[in-house]
């Protein structure tokens, strides 16, 4: 009985296995381990400006191979055919990859590019730049850029043309040397979701106006080209009064500042004492040579008598602002009469609009890696497509997750040999992982590098954390006040006479020229020497 009980159960875990083994592969559409070296499977492009050379590599610390950009500041170019394509338009599908920047990434990119049918007559070799895609996807990060790429090319069934439609607001790269996955989900209800090491960090509509750039449906109506501003058209809406007359006691000529006649001496002012005198412990060097070198001269030191004393030197009266001063004069501004406003084409329908229920997705036939960098140790690892979450999930579960704690466990022991903080506590975690969501704010994508390269500083540094915090509050209340008050409209002042107005341009000048000539203030008091110099080289 126990025997039997065991052959049972026996072929119970082998039907699970093979089941297993089924659904792992028939869900798998394309999968790369790079297990086995890559030449005869992937071609190398043999374009001149791809120098890259690409290797069959482990990945530092593991067994595990994966494909290695070998070399720095090199262009690379490789392209694997699929033997069928794959259809984007029924069902989910899953895009999936795994890299490791064992050199981290300051400029570079780590992307995949889904190439649908090329053309009759192309083959893989000349595989380059402007081969087609259908999606582009994964890290690139070089200056202000630092973004996980989406982007899809789509045609336009009126034009025939393709267009590139980008990912609003996309993920921000890891900034550590780890192993992640990237993951891209198509749903057939539209959606688009993002996941970094499985974890999701952008949902997007292919359909919707506001997540990707340009929208994939065209607006209905555009600005007529051929429609023209009529040259009668008047866009001021105030003009200098055409009446007005400077007054006779206007005097453009009077300076800005005159000598302050009430202004005495200070008691005890040393007239006949120099700021500076020669050092007196100063010595000639032995090897001065008066006819190489030129006469010795000592170098020069504040003079202590000046210390105690108001000042040294020539007294000369300070100056103060004149109260004659009145500038240019300009006419006070008036309400146009003839303003209409600011000048728009009428819309007209546009030639390019066409209605849309699901994006019109072009195949993929093959997967290249393009790309330009700066850093070498670019670790390319695990592609896959696959038409269910749950199959891509697995893989990321079996290939990325036991590398991925391994390295953490590593870069641990690393920080705590340095003696470095053991790392983030939870707290910090979910602080952080606030943090990186307040930086995806489409109204603050202007300043999200900033923010982020300050998060990241706090990642690597958690005996800093508070700082860091600090700062970027600071940021962002920065960034609140600045958009507080920039999107406050000024009350217009009535156009009435005054002693000094001005006209449009040249009050803007004039501001301008004051606000440039604070700056210039502030730099100056900020730059400016001592009143006593406490050396002066020879």
């Amino acid at each position: 009985m126990m025997g039997k009980l065991q052959i049972s159960s026996q072929i119970l875990l082998l039907l699970i296995a093979c089941s297993t083994t089924q659904i792992w592969a028939s869900d798998a559409l394309f999968y790369e381990s790079f297990d086995e070296a890559f030449e005869g499977r992937w071609i190398v492009s043999e374009k001149d400006e791809y120098g890259g050379v690409w290797k069959h590599s482990k990945s530092e610390g593991h067994d595990d191979y994966g494909l290695l950009v070998s070399e720095k500041a090199r262009k690379y170019a490789i392209v694997k055919e699929l033997e069928k394509p794959v259809s984007l338009k029924d069902g989910t599908i899953v895009l999936q990859f795994e890299t490791r920047l064992q050199s981290g990434l300051e400029c570079g990119g780590a992307y995949l590019k889904y190439l649908r049918p090329q053309e009759a007559g192309w083959i893989p070799k000349e595989f380059d730049n402007e081969s087609p895609y259908t999606i582009m996807f994964g890290p690139d990060k070089c200056g202000s850029t630092n973004k996980v790429h989406f982007i899809l090319k789509h045609k336009n069934p009126k034009t025939g043309k393709f267009v590139e439609h980008h990912l609003k607001y996309p993920p921000s790269v890891p900034s550590d040397k780890l192993s992640h996955v990237y993951t891209a989900i198509l749903k057939p209800d539209n959606e688009v979701r993002i996941l970094v090491d499985g974890e999701e960090k952008k949902k997007a509509n292919f359909l919707s106006t506001d997540d990707f750039e340009p929208a994939l449906i065209p607006p209905q109506t555009i600005p007529d080209p051929e429609d023209k501003k009529p040259e009668d058209w008047d866009e001021r809406a105030k003009i200098p009064d055409p009446d007005a007359v400077k007054p006779e006691d206007w005097d453009e000529d009077a300076p800005m500042e005159i000598e302050d006649e009430e202004a005495v001496k200070p008691e005890g002012w040393l007239d006949d004492e120099p700021e500076e005198i020669d050092d007196p412990e100063a010595t000639k060097p032995e090897d001065w040579d008066d006819e190489e070198d030129g006469e010795w001269e000592a170098p020069k030191v504040d003079n202590p008598k000046c210390e105690a004393a108001p000042g040294c030197g020539e007294w000369k009266r300070p100056t103060k602002r004149n109260p004659a001063y009145k500038g240019k004069w300009h006419a006070p501004l008036i309400d146009n009469p003839n303003y209409k406003g600011i000048w728009k084409p009428q819309e007209i329908p546009n030639p390019e609009y066409f209605e849309l229920d699901r994006p019109d997705f072009e195949p993929i036939a093959a997967i290249g890696i393009e790309i330009w960098t700066m850093q070498d140790g670019i670790l390319f690892d695990n592609i896959l497509i696959a038409s269910d979450e749950k199959v891509a999930e697995s893989y990321r579960e079996k290939t990325w997750k036991p590398k991925y704690e391994v390295e953490k466990a590593k870069q641990k022991e690393e920080e705590e040999a340095a003696g470095l903080s053991s790392g983030l506590s939870s707290i910090q975690k979910k602080v952080f992982d606030v943090l990186y969501k307040v930086a995806d704010i489409p109204f603050l994508e202007k300043y999200k590098i900033q923010i982020i390269d300050l998060i990241e500083k706090g990642e690597s540094q958690p005996n800093i954390t508070i700082g860091i915090l600090v700062s970027i509050a600071v940021v962002l209340l920065t960034i609140i006040f600045k958009i507080l008050l920039g999107g406050k409209k000024k009350p217009v002042a009535p156009a009435a006479p005054a002693p000094e107005t001005k006209s449009p341009d040249a009050s803007a000048t004039e501001a301008e020229t004051s606000a440039a000539g604070n700056e210039e203030d502030e730099k100056e008091d900020a730059s400016a020497p001592r009143p006593r110099r406490s050396r002066r080289e020879t």
